[in-house]
């Protein structure tokens, strides 16, 4: 049983939270973006109102534990260890209350390299509790806008978990899929499952594009997030994301075992 103090310790020195990799500038200039409805940005999500410069710095700040200081320019950013926490619990009470219904879940990820072994686990560990993981749209061709311009991609399930790939890679450990931020993959997949006649999700676990697109459409959503992603916060501002859990989410894949292990032992699912 990993304890609270254990993972807050483990958090500080992976740099999952404390001082993190995302830079003082990047967060700054997403934020801009974001107030400026950049689509690269708002990751599917429609804010409700206009949000200023200021009101997501704050929100960021209250959420994630940044300096609400608008001088403050350079350097790491931080994240606050002890909201990273508060959101992991929160996070495993919807998957204890998922697993308890026993309702279908679909969960994706726009960083395969780095979080595919966190929600294969709790994709695991929710089917061995009875949900029924999803796996909708398998191998449909997804047009994405990129910096490159458009490039069309295979929407891909590897243990359960949604992602995008090149067209012809192969499923294997050396090719986990590629990075992206469109919502588009889960709108294709919800769509297709809608179109089949169901099942459709009772929970849509994933970061980016996943938990902001899913929750956009009005499906219960839950996930993981920068501090340089302002999106899901926004959309559990306004009542579409369920739980945003603030932390690094491009370190080392082995370093988010340890958050594994205390969501799942939390959410009474560890196998």
């Amino acid at each position: 049983m990993l304890t609270t103090a254990a993972l807050r310790a483990h958090l500080l020195a992976a740099g999952l939270a404390g001082p993190v990799a995302t830079s003082r500038e990047r967060s700054l200039r997403s934020y801009r973006l974001f107030a400026a409805r950049d689509p690269r940005l708002l990751l599917g999500i429609e804010p409700e109102r206009d949000w200023s410069f200021m009101e997501l710095l704050r929100l960021m700040s209250h959420k994630c534990g940044v300096s609400a200081n608008p001088a403050h320019t350079s350097g790491q950013e931080v994240i606050d260890p002890d909201l990273t926490l508060a959101a992991l619990d929160a996070f495993a009470e919807r998957l204890a209350a998922a697993a308890a219904a026993g309702v279908p879940v679909l969960l994706g990820t726009g960083h395969p390299h780095r979080l595919l072994g966190f929600y294969a686990s709790l994709a695991a560990a929710l089917s061995a509790a009875g949900c029924p993981v999803l796996t909708p749209a398998q191998g449909r061709c997804i047009d994405i806008t990129t910096r490159f311009g458009v490039r069309t991609y295979n929407l891909s399930y590897v243990r359960g978990v949604a992602m995008v790939r090149e067209p012809g890679a192969r499923c294997a450990a050396r090719d986990p899929g590629c990075h992206s931020h469109s919502p588009l993959p889960v709108r294709v997949a919800l769509g297709c499952a809608a179109d089949r006649g169901g099942p459709l999700p009772g929970l849509v676990i994933g970061d980016h594009g996943w938990v902001c697109g899913a929750g956009q459409l009005g499906f219960e959503a839950i996930g993981l997030a920068d501090a340089d992603d302002p999106a899901p916060f926004v959309g559990q501002a306004e009542g579409r994301v369920s739980v945003a859990v603030p932390l690094d989410d491009a370190v080392r894949s082995a370093y988010y075992r340890p958050i594994t292990r205390y969501v799942l032992n939390r959410a009474c699912l560890s196998q």
